[in-house]
């Protein structure tokens, strides 16, 4: 096959199959050749040429998902809502966005890979961390927030997952539940209630 003079074109091609059949597969049962087979014409060397592993497919992938359909971005434009009901529906537009969800189910066997496992910490350093910063502080500006730990708050949260993960801490769903209530009340104390009695747990 000739080579794609647009890359982004098979990368994106790439990630879609990827998609379909990570999550109808599962991620473990899915192999390159797989992918391969349904890509129409492109070859293993066509994927190596950009993704050095499976893994690696998983990881821009999930990146894809969380810029194509990014919470932060949904919410940030609401003049009618303040910074704290933006956190919150940012929270639910999340946890409705099935497919990543699933997504995220499936990559929690590669977290067990320490290369993989740093590349998403660092990411989600120097993306979400100013992404939570922005909505914090949006809200103590707007009173609807009322903590001083918005910067440190803004760094905590995007590591919450990791400490969520069963892979990491193993836990039952029952232990997962209240470590949900742990963490909504914990930043409820720190001025940052996310739940209210309609909301549900952060996972």
């Amino acid at each position: 096959m000739a080579r794609n003079k647009y890359p982004e074109v098979t990368v994106d091609k790439i990630l879609d199959v990827s998609k379909r059949l990570f999550i109808e597969k599962g991620f473990d049962n899915t192999t390159i050749q797989d992918i391969v087979d349904e890509l129409g014409g492109l070859t293993k060397g066509a994927i190596y040429h950009h993704f050095k592993s499976k893994e690696e497919i998983m990881k821009a992938l999930g990146d894809k998902m969380f810029f194509d359909n990014n919470p932060f971005e949904a919410v940030k434009g609401r003049a009618d809502l303040n910074g704290l009901q933006k956190i919150r529906m940012m929270l639910s537009l999340n946890r409705a966005d099935a497919a990543r969800n699933k997504l995220n189910i499936q990559a929690i066997p590669i977290l067990e890979n320490p290369r993989i496992l740093a590349a998403a910490i660092e990411a989600n350093r120097k993306v979400l961390t100013p992404l939570w910063f922005e909505l914090i502080d949006e809200g103590t500006k707007d009173g609807s927030i009322q903590t001083e730990y918005a910067k440190e708050l803004s760094e905590f949260l995007p590591f919450i997952n990791f400490w969520l993960l069963p892979s990491i801490f193993p836990a039952t769903a029952e232990e997962l539940q209240q470590k949900n209530l742990f963490v909504m009340e914990m930043l409820s104390r720190m001025g940052l209630p996310l739940a209210d009695e309609k909301d549900k747990p952060l996972q």
